[in-house]
């Protein structure tokens, strides 16, 4: 099944428009009359009657929709230091986005390899991956923020924190063991020159718990997109 992404709806008509529009008339050939399922990326399927066609914008007149309840009761997190190589950071939020993943916040950190984003080109993976699983949920992606910002806009949250950081002179319980299933959770993953200690520290002092994700030395994305099924994993097995 095709589906589509809008977020123009307004009663009864909903417009798709830029890449939707030209996938939907150039590539699919859909005219007037076609009927074209789509959702708003909050929670709701669309069947919508194709009214008028446009390159650059469609106009679709709603016959049905759908509100899909929660996906669930917690909401998960994945703060990550975007690595070096894009193709690295677009592979993870594919991947997670079809596990499930509600918001994304790019982290600066001390041993950030890279410095800069493209917003744009990473909202598209998230939408062309939710289209893809058939989820009508997008997930958000925040604006990139230094890691003591990004500490300080957690303040007011009840979310269980946890910083994938193996520190030798202790042990951390793995992330499956420490993770409260039913929670909203926050996953903090680190460069791939780890986190400095002062960086652990400000980040203990802010609520945040060290967790391990197993024996293994991960890259960034590889740790992300382990964390995220890990917390999903345990949400699934307490549910059954």
């Amino acid at each position: 099944m095709i589906v589509f992404y809008s977020s123009a709806v307004d009663g009864d008509i909903a417009v798709l428009d830029g890449e939707e529009a030209r996938h939907a008339i150039q590539v699919l050939r859909h005219k007037p009359g076609d009927q074209i399922r789509f959702s708003d990326g909050k929670g709701t399927w669309y069947d919508g009657v194709l009214e008028r066609s446009g390159k650059k914008e469609c106009l679709l007149r709603i016959v049905h929709r759908e509100s899909m309840p929660e996906r669930r009761a917690y909401r998960v997190h994945i703060a990550i230091a975007p690595p070096k190589n894009m193709d690295r950071l677009e592979w993870f939020l594919e991947k997670a986005a079809d596990i499930g993943l509600d918001e994304i916040p790019p982290v600066w950190c001390r041993s950030s390899a890279r410095t800069t984003l493209r917003p744009d080109r990473l909202e598209k993976i998230l939408l062309s991956a939710m289209k893809q699983s058939l989820q009508p949920f997008l997930p958000k992606l925040n604006p990139a923020l230094a890691l003591n910002a990004f500490l300080d806009s957690l303040s007011i949250s009840r979310a269980q924190r946890f910083i994938g950081y193996l520190d030798s002179r202790s042990a951390s319980p793995h992330l499956f063991d420490a993770c409260t299933p039913g929670k909203d959770t926050v996953v903090l993953i680190g460069p791939e020159g780890d986190f400095s200690p002062e960086e652990v520290g400000d980040s203990l002092r802010a609520g945040f718990q060290t967790i391990t994700l197993g024996p293994s030395r991960l890259r960034t994305e590889t740790a992300a997109l382990a964390a995220t099924h890990i917390v999903a994993l345990k949400n699934d097995l307490n549910s059954l």
